[in-house]
Parts: C-alpha cells; sequence; structure tokens
C-alpha cells in the first residue's frame, strides 16, 4: 500500500477549540466549512459535537451533510442562501442563515416559511467583500424584523487583517462595528482566528474559530499553544547516490555540490503537497530535519539524506504536522496554510483521537 497519508489528530482539534473558547470567552461557532479545512468535515465534527457551541460552513449542501451524519448542534451558513427555495430547506434543518446583501433580504421579505429563523446580519466594516454598510446596518434589521420570517438577530463581522496585529484596521473595524450596532439589541460576533487570539477588544458574544482549530496559528509569532491536527507524512521508497555536478529532477534545478544521498519519497502535487518550493524547504525523516532537493513532481519528491545513514527504503518522512509546523511551509510556498491544508487528497486519511 502507498505509505503517503494525512493522520488527523482528533483530541488535538478538541485541544485547539477548547483554547479557542476560554481565550475568547462566550461561545464559539466551530468553522468546518472547506470539508474542515481538509481534514474531513464529518468526522470533525462528530469529534466536537460533544463540546462545541454550534457550527458553521459555507453552504447549505456542506450543512447538510453534516445533518444527514447525525450533527444537530446549531449549525450557521456562512454565504448564506443563494435562491429563496433554499429558505424552506433551512427552516427544515433547523439552519441559522447569514444575510449579507440586499438580495438575500429580499428573499426573506417575499417568501412564506413555515417558522421563521435565526439570522446573522452581516455588517462591512472594511472588508469590503459581503455585509452591509454601517449606515444601512439598522435600515436591514429593521426590515428583517419586519418581514415575519425572523426570530432573532445575531449582528456580525468579518475581520480583513486580524493576522496583522501591527496594524491599526481591527481596531478601526471594530469603532465602526460598535457605532453601526449601538442602538440595535442581538448578539454579535467579531472574532474570527486572529482576533481571538491578538484582538481581546474583539471578543464578545460568539466566536468563529477557523484555521485556529486545525493547529496553524494565524498570528506571525505563533506561540499560542496550538497543536496541529494534520501530519501529512510518507515514506522514502528508494534511494540512490548521485556524484558532485549531476542533477536531480526535471529541469535540473538541484546540482549537488558534493556527493549525495538522496531519498525518493511517496508523495507529490497531485497529493497536495505544493509543487512551488524551493530547495532547502524542510521535512523530516524518521524524526530528524532534513530537505527537499530537486523539484516536486506529481507523484514524488526528493530529500536529502546525505546527513542521515541510518535513513532507509521504508523511513518515515514528515511533509508537515507536529515536527515541521504547516506555516513553514506555506511560507516556503508563497501561500498560507489554508490552502495547503485544504489541498491534500489522494492521501489515505486516517483518525485517532
Amino acid at each position: 500500500m502507498r505509505p503517503a497519508r494525512a493522520l488527523i489528530d482528533l483530541a488535538a482539534l478538541r485541544h485547539n477549540y477548547r483554547l479557542a473558547r476560554e481565550r475568547h470567552g462566550g461561545r464559539a461557532l466551530a468553522v468546518v466549512k472547506a470539508n474542515a479545512y481538509g481534514h474531513g468535515a464529518v468526522q470533525c465534527a462528530c469529534a466536537l459535537e460533544g463540546e462545541a457551541d454550534g457550527f458553521a460552513v459555507a453552504f447549505l449542501e456542506e450543512a447538510l451533510t453534516l445533518r444527514a451524519a447525525g450533527i444537530r448542534k446549531p449549525m450557521l451558513l456562512l454565504e448564506g442562501v443563494f435562491e429563496a427555495s433554499e429558505l424552506a430547506d433551512a427552516v427544515r434543518e433547523d439552519l441559522w442563515i447569514v444575510v449579507h446583501h440586499e438580495a438575500q433580504l429580499r428573499m426573506l421579505e417575499t417568501t412564506t416559511l413555515a417558522a421563521p429563523l435565526h439570522v446573522w446580519l452581516k455588517i462591512n466594516t472594511g472588508m469590503n467583500r459581503a455585509g452591509f454598510l454601517p449606515e444601512a446596518a439598522s435600515a436591514a434589521w429593521q426590515r428583517l424584523q419586519a418581514s415575519g420570517n425572523v426570530a432573532d438577530i445575531t449582528l456580525m463581522t468579518h475581520f480583513a487583517r486580524a493576522d496583522e496585529p501591527q496594524v491599526i484596521t481591527t481596531t478601526e473595524q471594530i469603532a465602526r462595528f460598535d457605532a453601526a450596532t449601538a442602538a440595535l439589541p442581538g448578539a454579535h460576533s467579531l472574532a474570527n482566528s486572529g482576533a481571538i487570539l491578538g484582538w481581546p477588544q474583539a471578543r464578545r458574544d460568539w466566536a468563529r474559530p477557523g484555521i485556529l482549530l486545525y493547529g496553524a496559528d494565524p498570528l506571525p509569532q505563533e506561540g499560542n499553544g496550538l497543536q496541529p491536527v494534520m501530519t501529512l507524512e510518507s515514506a522514502v521508497m528508494a534511494v540512490r547516490e548521485i556524484a558532485a555536478g549531476e542533477a536531480l529532477g526535471y529541469g535540473g534545478r538541484f546540482v549537488a555540490d558534493t556527493p549525495t544521498r538522496v531519498g525518493l519519497v511517496a508523495m507529490g502535487y497531485a497529493d497536495g503537497y505544493p509543487r512551488v518550493v524551493p530547495d532547502g524547504t524542510p521535512v523530516s525523516v524518521d524524526g530528524h530535519p532534513s530537505r527537499i532537493i530537486g523539484r516536486v513532481s506529481m507523484d514524488m519528491l526528493t530529500v536529502d539524506l546525505s546527513r542521515l545513514p541510518t535513513a532507509a527504503i521504508g523511513s518515515r518522512v514528515e511533509l508537515w504536522g507536529r515536527e515541521v509546523p504547516v506555516n513553514r511551509i506555506a511560507a516556503a510556498a508563497g501561500t498560507i496554510a489554508y490552502e495547503l491544508l485544504c489541498n491534500v487528497k489522494r492521501v489515505r486519511f486516517s483518525y485517532q483521537g
């Protein structure tokens, strides 16, 4: 059996949720959209159901998958609904919905529902992606109340730069939100992962932890006590020696300057490991630090075993996890941990804890 696998530590997931909830205070929706950031939405939601206050997904189909798996906790559709017919599904499945633009508001005003819905009204305080402008928040709230289809309204916003503690954008967004909602009743939800960890003034009634649940710290200094949930690993499948001056792999990017012992690893960009990482990107072989050499291929990559004389066929290779933080690989690839975790595929998924 090909040794490439993603090992998912559900105990670490629960640890991270508890940390987020304790740090934030109040209640927290565990964000399990995009298949729980590539970790398996059903498995992760089942692991958290006993203690999570609720869940958040992107859209209806993601919620229906979890409801079919027996997840009954409150569940929020972060993108809201795309057409009026989905409102009946939301009522039937007891889902909460975000309303963030005029068309969604009109759907609630013009549709007859069997029961009212819990609505989260999104206010655009500076992300400029979704949400009603602050000056329109009160009118939108009044229209929701008058529609007859709304049981309760939670007021929310989303931060653009909460992972950048040195900039004032988040402080400005908080001030805009507070000014827009000062006269409106209802619970508040401001804090995403970065705000939970770095912006105490954003901690209100509901938190929305996402990436931090999976152990990737969104703040640059890290050190917040998160535990990685996914370990992406494989094994050495062949070993060879190349002489000084010999090139390795597609394009001959790596040229050995000394005799080099090369390990061939069953992992490639078709599995979700980024093709663009440079020579020197860290890996761990049997618990010892090593590095990528040569260009990552579709199904394989190559690592330097020159200083690891005991490494051989079958040696365990960690691409990211507890020994190699995923943020380090994301930085090498010029992207973020979110993208790497969501792109893992074609490997075996194993769950523990």
